[in-house]
């Protein structure tokens, strides 16, 4: 499983720790991810998706996850959001009509 967030895409980043002799060494800089279960007000179901910290409060601050997807630009979005994004704005569309 990849160590990467599945609505904003912030991954691994990588560094060097340095030591009090101003040695060198890479390391790793692992996201905040965290499983969680968010409610799809469009869909009427809950959807799994390993998230960040930041942006499971950012899906927070936005309304939810339905409000969150709809506001966010395609290019901002992983491959698996956008296409969350797309069954949420076409269930909505059937609604609507």
């Amino acid at each position: 499983m990849a160590r990467r967030c599945d609505l904003t895409g912030k991954g691994v980043l990588t560094g060097n720790n340095v030591s009090h002799a101003n040695n060198r060494t890479r390391r790793r800089f692992l996201p905040n991810l965290q499983d969680t279960s968010l409610l799809s007000d469009a869909l009427g179901e809950m959807v799994r998706l390993r998230l960040s910290t930041g942006a499971l409060r950012t899906v927070e601050h936005r309304g939810g996850l339905d409000a969150f997807l709809k506001s966010a630009r395609a290019s901002e979005l992983s491959l698996e959001a956008r296409r969350l994004k797309k069954r949420i704005l076409a269930a909505e569309a059937k609604a609507a009509a």
